[in-house]
């Protein structure tokens, strides 16, 4: 084989290579682009249905007694005794402390005397007046003044009446801050009186749901550092809303016969509000916030169709949809961020 002959040989087999690989790459390319066009997400699915929904709403309040008072003493004077026990209940009457009060009694004494003194003389002077011994002004001097000692005797009387407090209401007294000998004044604090049988619990709630509190509706709550439920009945309800908080105030009685409950504690309040016998609850992850709304991908014909809705209630998984979702709906709640409008989706349903 001459020269020419080998050229010949070595340039056809180089051109058939190149032919070889050309061929390769064009058909390698539509299969990049086919695999591009069949993308498809793999995401959790779940379908929407109706279902009763009692929805609820949480507050923080306060328990407070029934009724309070500070035991002040109405009249100056030194303490002769005091008839409680700190600490413990007292009835509604009850004698609680005693101030010295002789010298009221000796008024009271004295001004008796002087009344009937001033009786026998308007006797005497009544016979008189009827044979015109005596003038009609004389009669009528001595009849003013026995009506005005009738009305220091009942002054001094009230003034003997304040000398011993009584408890107004039943309930528990405090500690005392006095002893027997103490001078005492109008402003001396003796105990305070609290009833505590029956408990005040105040709590807000937004002005939103002013139509839902209603006097005599039940709630329940429990108090921090305790895993027992009470339960109370709505007793008052302010009738407007604070102007800054757009709060209105609301408060309940509560039943502590067995005194398990103490003023002043901090209470978890649950207020149950209107019940949806056809409620759209969905799992709470299925949401994709936006900007202006809120949005949910539905699933059409195996593609993934965003959807605007609107959100009601939430518990600590799920959230009511009011607008934008049917019973029947299938939804992602999976993989939402890579979600777009028309993506085929393959779903997987949860087992909710």
């Amino acid at each position: 084989m001459n020269l020419m002959n080998q050229k010949k040989i070595f340039v056809s087999g180089f051109l058939l290579l190149v032919c070889f690989f050309t061929s390769c790459n064009n058909n390698s390319e539509p299969a990049q682009t086919n695999t591009q066009k069949k993308a498809v997400l793999t995401a959790e699915g779940f379908v929407v249905k109706s279902a009763p929904f009692q929805s609820e709403y949480s507050a923080s309040g306060t328990l407070l007694p029934n009724e309070e008072i500070q035991i002040l003493p109405e009249v100056s004077g030194r303490v002769t005794s005091i008839t409680f026990n700190e600490g413990t209940h007292v009835e509604q009457g009850q004698a609680l402390v005693k101030i010295y009060n002789d010298d009221i009694k000796a008024q009271i004494q004295k001004l008796k005397a002087q009344k009937e003194l001033q009786i026998k003389i308007k006797n005497r002077q009544t016979e008189l007046l009827r044979i015109g011994g005596i003038s009609q002004q004389d009669y009528e001097t001595t009849t003013t003044q026995i009506q005005s000692i009738d009305a220091d005797i009942a002054y001094s009387e009230a003034l003997l009446r304040k000398t011993t407090i009584y408890a107004p209401f039943p309930g528990k007294i405090g500690i005392r801050n006095i002893s027997v000998g103490a001078v005492v004044t109008p402003s001396t604090v003796i105990a305070t009186l609290q009833q505590t049988r029956i408990l005040k619990m105040d709590f807000t709630v937004p002005d939103q749901y002013k139509e839902e509190m209603v006097i005599g509706k039940k709630i329940n709550f429990t108090i921090t550092g305790g895993l027992d439920t009470f339960y109370g009945t709505i007793s008052a309800i302010e009738p407007s809303a604070d102007a800054v908080t757009r709060t209105i105030k609301v408060r309940s009685l509560v039943e502590n016969t067995n005194h398990k409950l103490g003023p002043g504690s901090f209470t978890h309040v649950i207020i149950p509000l209107e019940n949806n016998k056809s409620a759209l609850m969905i799992p709470s992850q299925a949401i994709i916030p936006t900007d202006r709304d809120k949005e949910v991908a539905v699933i059409k014909s195996g593609k993934a169709k965003l959807v605007t809705v609107k959100t009601g209630t939430r518990t600590n998984d799920a959230v009511e949809i009011i607008q934008g979702l049917s019973a029947g709906d299938t939804i992602i709640t999976t993989g939402i961020m890579q979600v777009k409008q028309g993506l085929e989706v393959k779903v997987k349903f949860s087992k909710r």
